[in-house]
């Protein structure tokens, strides 16, 4: 079996490159909160792919890529500093949790020994290395937190089951859950780390894990922190280890937004994305999807049925809760996020991170 998390790390080899210098962004009718604006290209750099982003405020945000790479910025991207762990440059970092410019939890993924998560208090100034995984049928892809002290992380299913594993200190050790409450993985089922929104939460204990590579596209959810779960199928692109639901995103406990697709550039995704108003216990396909792959999805601050999807070929935006979406520029990237104080980033191949900004 292929894991979809390898299908993962597969995926810088066969996105497409960006269509626009680096720089020119071309501007969007609309954006968040329907301001008129568009994304602006921020210097990273770095060339790594940054498909962890973790977007604390306006001014304030972590990147975090291949070759180990770990940025930070507190000027709202003028400047991007390279914290990066010491001797992690063959590490794959895929999901970045942050609480604060200072506190933040990074999560590198593979087989083995290569899925490990490392941990900062001094703003990436030194880190501790919290897990290393020691079971090599275990592949991690995707983490996230309640809390500043409770949180999970996700691997591909060891012996038919996915593998939950949980921190209740901030990320400073970890436990494996029992998998009693998992229902059993579907032949060839993964998650995909793409854009570190294969597991997301919403308030103090609910949590969805999104899944691909099987016959039939899921997300599960657990209302008790990870320790039982039930299945629902999605209405994405399945049966194929390339597709399946690469990204969640969770306004409140009950309305979601899930996109994904076929991530292989030259293979069409005709139903990007479906939205629940029920937890995830049944699921919507969108009636005008993204145009292509969508890898990952932030609802909008202040906005109540606003939200963006992104992917290589472009960010999307919906005003009405995920069930019509229009692009709105063609830049490449593979996540996004959004904050309190109504700032989106997005992140993606060769050093890019861009912030939208309002005309």
């Amino acid at each position: 079996m292929v894991s979809a998390g390898l299908c993962g790390a597969a995926l810088a080899a066969t996105a497409p490159a960006a269509p626009e210098a680096a720089g020119a962004v071309p501007a969007s009718p609309v954006g968040p909160s329907q301001h008129r604006g568009g994304w602006e290209l921020k210097d990273s750099g770095t060339d790594a792919r940054l498909r962890g982003l973790a977007a604390v405020s306006r001014e304030t945000a972590w990147a975090a890529g291949s070759k180990g790479t770990v940025l930070r910025t507190s000027n709202g991207g003028g400047k991007w500093r390279n914290v990066s762990p010491p001797g992690a440059g063959e590490l794959e970092f895929r999901d970045i949790e942050a609480f604060d410019g200072r506190r933040a939890v990074v999560l590198a993924i593979g087989e083995g020994e290569a899925s490990r998560v490392f941990r900062t208090a001094d703003g990436g100034a030194t880190w501790t290395e919290s897990f290393r995984n020691t079971d090599p049928k275990a592949f991690y892809d995707c983490m996230t937190f309640f809390d500043r002290r409770h949180g999970l992380a996700m691997s591909d299913p060891v012996d038919g089951r996915f593998r939950i594993l949980s921190t209740a200190d901030g990320g400073r050790s970890w436990k494996v859950l029992p998998d009693k409450g998992m229902p059993a993985a579907q032949q060839g089922e993964a998650g995909f780390a793409a854009s570190g929104q294969c597991l997301v939460s919403n308030g103090s204990r609910d949590v969805w894990l999104a899944t691909g590579g099987a016959a039939r596209a899921r997300v599960l959810h657990s209302a008790d922190r990870g320790r039982t779960w039930k299945a629902a199928d999605a209405p994405i692109p399945a049966g194929d280890p390339a597709r399946g639901v690469f990204g969640l995103a969770f306004r409140d406990r009950t309305h979601g937004i899930a996109v994904g697709g076929d991530y292989r550039a030259d293979q069409p995704s005709p139903k990007a994305a479906a939205t629940t108003g029920d937890a995830g216990r049944t699921w919507t396909t969108a009636g005008q999807p993204p145009p292509a792959y969508r890898s990952g999805a932030a609802w909008l601050p202040g906005s109540r049925g606003g939200a963006l999807a992104v992917g290589p070929t472009g960010t999307d935006v919906t005003s009405d809760g995920g069930r019509t979406w229009r692009t709105v520029d063609t830049g490449s990237y593979d996540t996004v996020d959004c904050t309190r104080d109504r700032a989106c980033w997005a992140s993606g191949e060769k050093g890019r991170i861009a912030r939208w900004e309002r005309d």
